[in-house]
């Protein structure tokens, strides 16, 4: 097994590592955006100094990667309007035909020489823990992994993260909520290489924890927890969530017990058509409802957290009411989004029973048996083992009915999510829902068959 496993490593560090003329253009197209750069700084009232941060600063990017992160440091007594303002004004002045993003604060977005480049303003603070801006703090992530990295390690870790890209579990951003590219650093940092790693990971306990400097200042309940050797108060993994620790878990016993190339690449599904997305459902013998609106106009990382708290919303109802959530799902593009649940039953009895308090407990007993005695929508109050009991009319007996009332807004919902409901939605049940392959298909192949 050790011949097979570093033989499959040594495939993909082929793959992996940038060629040496990869990183000369790199290098070329840095250097003069840092000149360029330094000509727009002598135009301000104010002095500031370029640092390029991100993993192509720490040699750890993987080949055919094209992102270039260069930060301007302002002093840190500067007001964040005029940090704002000097920024933009770089940004715009070295790409006129770039587009500006926002973080904490806005910046701007070019491309120079078919590399992608992030210009950010930042303060220049004295340590992590003075940050005015959570971008203050990368200048140190990379100071710390220039101190502590070497270029082995540094190729284990792009082997480490071309493994998590495989396995669907790399990536920062509130959709994936995986490992980020610091976070992938110390962890073979810490284990001392991509296959030690690997090996640790199979035998983990969550939670685990890690305090690289020995900080023993916070403590954190996620499921991993990493402290940022910079910044003593910040979990780096915090993001990441107990699934995807749990799906690292999975796949790294799989690499151990079957090294293969495979899984370093991403599986991409084939696209399900509507009839096959019927007859699947069909097959399951379960029924199908999904919520679809139009898409709020959002970051994703301001979106999918307003799309899970509304899907929990949804689903909580559905089977408080008694139809049985089986399972759910959350798509969304730049178009709709869709709230899935599958449910177990269809259709729910006109009528629901309802328990009163027990009888020994007089005064909640007596006053639920006076609200319903003279109620002719009800059956009883009778008396069943020690409590009384009654049976009402229920109001919704249809998944359909249900999501088609007011009680969805009667949930926790995201913020941007109920307002593009309260415009308009659709319920979809049943083969309705099969429509949604025209546009999701791919997310209903990877629901309808799901892997680890």
């Amino acid at each position: 097994m050790s011949d097979e496993f570093d033989a499959t490593v040594t495939q993909i560090r082929k793959r992996v590592d940038p060629e040496p003329d990869e990183r000369e253009r790199l290098q070329a197209v840095v250097d003069d955006l840092t000149a360029e750069i330094e000509d727009a700084i002598t135009g301000l009232p104010v002095e500031a100094d370029i640092v390029q941060v991100g993993s192509t600063a720490r040699g750890t990017w993987l080949a055919g990667d094209r992102d270039i992160d260069l930060f301007v440091q302002f002093p840190a007594d500067l007001p964040r309007a005029e940090l704002e303002e000097y920024g933009l004004q770089i940004g715009r002045q070295i790409f006129p035909d770039g587009r500006e993003e926002y973080a904490e604060h806005p910046y701007v977005v070019g491309e120079r020489e078919g590399f992608d480049v992030d210009l950010v303003p930042c303060y220049a603070v004295a340590d992590a823990t003075q940050i005015q801006s959570a971008v203050d703090r990368t200048p140190f992530h990379t100071e710390y992994l220039d101190e502590h990295l070497s270029e082995d390690l540094a190729g284990d870790v792009r082997v480490c993260k071309q493994f998590l890209t495989g396995i669907g579990a790399y990536g920062s951003d509130l959709r994936t909520r995986g490992f980020s590219g610091y976070l992938t650093e110390l962890l073979v940092l810490e284990y001392g290489g991509f296959r030690p790693f690997v090996e640790a990971v199979a035998d983990w306990h969550p939670p685990v924890k890690f305090d690289p400097e020995d900080h023993r200042e916070a403590s954190f309940d996620d499921p991993l927890v990493v402290i940022d050797p910079t910044d003593p108060e910040r979990n780096v993994a915090a993001v990441c969530s107990e699934t995807n620790v749990a799906r690292l878990q999975h796949y790294a016993r799989d690499l151990l017990a079957d090294p293969r190339v495979e899984l370093f690449v991403p599986n991409e599904r084939e696209p399900l058509d509507p009839e096959t997305v019927e007859a699947a459902f069909e097959d399951r013998e379960t029924t199908p409802v999904a919520l679809t609106f139009e898409t709020p106009d959002l970051v994703e990382d301001d979106l999918y957290p307003q799309l899970r708290k509304s899907l929990d919303g949804i689903t909580n109802l559905l089977d408080r009411e008694g139809f049985g959530v089986l399972r759910s799902d959350l798509f969304a593009d730049d178009e709709r989004a869709v709230l899935l649940a599958e449910l177990e039953v269809l259709r729910r009895p006109a009528v629901a029973r309802h328990e009163g308090p027990p009888v020994h407990v007089r005064q909640h007993a007596e006053g639920f048996f006076e609200r319903y005695e003279t109620d002719e929508t009800v059956t009883g109050p009778f008396i069943e083992a020690d409590r009384y009991v009654v049976e009402r009319e229920r109001e919704h007996t249809t998944a359909q009915k249900l999501l088609d009332s007011d009680a969805v807004f009667e949930v926790a919902l995201g913020t941007h999510v109920e307002s593009a409901m309260a415009a308009d939605y659709e319920v979809l049940d049943g083969a309705e829902v099969a429509a949604l392959a025209d546009r999701f298909g791919v997310e209903l192949a990877q629901y309808l068959d799901p892997r680890p």
